[in-house]
């Protein structure tokens, strides 16, 4: 089924009038007794959790058996080099007469794209065939949502694929996850080996089968037209593949964090040298520090770019993937002017929060003359009296005027509104940690297990769209009872929710400002299925596969303690990853900082960011 990517669905849900009533009558929403503007003497210690890198765990997609692919992975690339190439194939040699080379495929003539319809338009083609087919609609969301920054995308199986059709596309990529090849028959259609070869637009393969498209268009024509050989080019190389660590692109070095037994491999190109060949350019080199030998990580000639590999799991902030964010302007918007914003959002903001520690921190940004987002979280629980001498404890903003008039001062001074939750909690339960505002999930469940990692375990009981909508709802009566405007952007808390809620968030707020979960389902317009998901964070505003413009927070938060296996992230690790960024010729430096801290840290990394060339510009205004 082919899936557009759209905009947002439906209109919420039509329940205000009675959750204000609910909210108003509600005994739950009381402060303490001796309750004090600002956080509470025991509360004063209240470290509140935010959980860096990808959403969803460390590899960033749900439920995803990375052993068992990469076992898979490399078993079929090995076979592959034992058959040797297919009949026909011939090795790249320098000065080889191309003439008379065999062509199972009737390429013909280069042929002229036809006129595609205004505006860019990218096509994104995917696998679903073998045991790790899932995989292959979680990788095309991510390649959509990067795509959404660009214009509209459509997102399809390659399985799929007719005559023509990547004529009609400003550009074209498939995502090669699945190996064809012994037990899992190619699944792709012979016309995409012919138009890829035959169209002028361009057209961006990752990973796998680009042996099959040499193979269909016959290698010695394809080696003709691009200059290397895929028959001869395997993942491994001395018996392994090796421990690529690294990627360097438009010199910045970019990191790549793999777990032992994890890693597929990066395919190693064999470039035909010598007259009779074209030019291959390099692109990004991967470096293999195992061995200390460099190679090709993505190269270009003539309409096809080769990324050898998927970069789009286990990401950080100054990974490899920022190569690939970059290489979508060379194919859909190669005009693009070199810029470079930075952005910044004050974190975990509720009714518990220090006015003073806030009005520090507004009165350096006002100087500085930095615009930011207030990200608040409308009422105060903690239901367990964790922080509160074990005294439960909820206070709405309402019920805290001298905060009230910090945040009304703060966005007179160059802040922007914006709804982090209603209570960034959910209920009386441990989610993960022990129910207190700031500390746990509000929209999804999670755990930490015996290795200290926080786990993904689902949407909250009683997930819906009714449900979100109610908190959605309560939370903005708040904003509306303390007198504040009504916030026009949202962050997740802990950047994790269901498919149905984002859908919620939608229909409520402009724009998210997050990192997202994105489901198994989506493209196809199925049923979601909330066990296999992929996390992901973005270098500049897309608008994703659920219809949402979303602004990028890509470099993460200050945090001096290590935690749940997040190492601490000092301003000098901000500032790296705000480097490692500025690859991204049309990109963010986007991070947040929570007030609790002190103003030193934020200074210095706000000095750091802007002395690598980047503006900062406002949530409100960053398109």
């Amino acid at each position: 089924m082919q899936s557009r990517i759209g905009g947002p669905g439906t209109s919420r849900a039509s329940v205000i009038v009675m959750l204000i009533a609910a909210l108003l009558g509600a005994a739950f929403l009381s402060a303490a007794p001796g309750g004090a503007a600002g956080r509470g003497p025991a509360a004063k210690g209240d470290h509140h959790r935010h959980h860096g890198g990808l959403p969803g765990g460390r590899a960033g997609l749900g439920k995803v058996d990375f052993t068992g692919w990469a076992k898979a992975q490399r078993a079929a690339d090995r076979e592959r080099r034992a058959k040797g190439p297919a009949r026909g194939a011939t090795q790249p040699r320098a000065g080889r007469d191309l003439a008379g080379a065999r062509a199972p495929l009737a390429a013909g003539p280069e042929r002229a794209a036809a006129a595609a319809d205004a505006g860019t338009k990218a096509l994104v083609l995917y696998d679903t065939a073998g045991p790790y087919g899932h995989l292959g609609e979680l990788y095309a969301m991510a390649a959509a949502n990067l795509g959404g920054h660009f214009g509209t995308v459509t997102a399809k199986p390659v399985s799929q694929y007719t005559a023509g059709m990547v004529d009609q596309y400003t550009a074209t990529f498939y995502i090669g996850s699945t190996y064809y090849g012994g037990a899992v028959p190619d699944a792709i259609p012979a016309a995409f080996y012919q138009d890829v070869v035959t169209t002028t637009r361009p057209v961006t393969w990752l990973a796998d089968n680009i042996w099959s498209l040499a193979n269909a268009t016959g290698t010695a024509q394809f080696q003709a037209k691009y200059g290397w050989d895929p028959t001869t080019s395997y993942f491994e190389a001395n018996g392994g593949v090796g421990t690529v660590t690294q990627v360097t692109y438009k010199n910045q070095t970019l990191t790549r964090k793999i777990p032992a037994g994890q890693d597929g491999g990066v395919l190693r190109p064999n470039i035909a040298t010598g007259p009779g060949y074209p030019a291959v350019t390099q692109l990004a080199t991967a470096r293999d520090t195992s061995t200390g030998t460099d190679f090709p990580w993505a190269v270009r000639s003539a309409n096809l770019t080769y990324i050898g590999e998927i970069p789009f799991a286990y990401v950080s902030e100054s990974d490899r993937i920022i190569a690939f964010e970059d290489l979508l302007f060379d194919s859909l918007a190669p005009a693009t002017a070199e810029r470079h914003r930075a952005m910044l959002r004050l974190e975990d903001i509720s009714p518990n929060s220090d006015p003073a520690e806030l009005r520090a921190i507004a009165d350096y940004l006002a100087a500085e003359q930095i615009p930011y987002g207030i990200n608040v979280i409308p009422v105060y629980t903690d239901p367990k009296g964790t922080y509160n001498n074990g005294r439960a404890q909820t206070v709405t903003l309402a019920q805290r005027p001298q905060l009230v008039s910090t945040l009304k001062y703060m966005l007179q001074h160059g802040a922007v509104l914006m709804n982090h939750g209603y209570t960034h909690q959910n209920g009386t339960t441990a989610n993960p940690y022990n129910g207190v505002t700031g500390d746990d999930f509000e929209f999804y469940r999670a755990h930490v297990d015996a290795s200290d990692n926080v786990v993904y375990d689902g949407p909250v009981a009683g997930d819906s769209a009714l449900w979100a909508q109610s908190r959605v709802t309560l939370s903005l009566t708040q904003f509306a009872l303390a007198g504040l405007p009504v916030p026009k952007l949202w962050t997740t808390p802990h950047y994790a929710a269901s498919a149905t809620d984002y859908k919620v968030f939608a229909q409520n707020y402009t724009a998210r400002l997050e990192r997202s979960l994105y489901f198994s389902g989506t493209l196809g317009g199925g049923t979601n299925d909330p066990n296999r998901f992929i996390g992901q964070f973005f270098p500049y505003v897309v608008k994703d596969v659920y219809g949402t413009k979303v602004l990028p927070e890509n470099i993460g938060n200050y945090e001096p303690e290590a935690y749940n296996n997040h190492p601490a992230r000092l301003p000098a690790d901000l500032i790296a990853s705000a480097k490692a960024n500025l690859a991204v010729r049309d990109g963010f430096a986007s991070f947040f900082y929570h007030p609790y801290y002190p103003v030193q840290p934020l200074k210095e990394t706000v000095e750091g960011i802007r002395a690598l060339g980047y503006t900062f510009v406002s949530p409100a205004t960053a398109g």
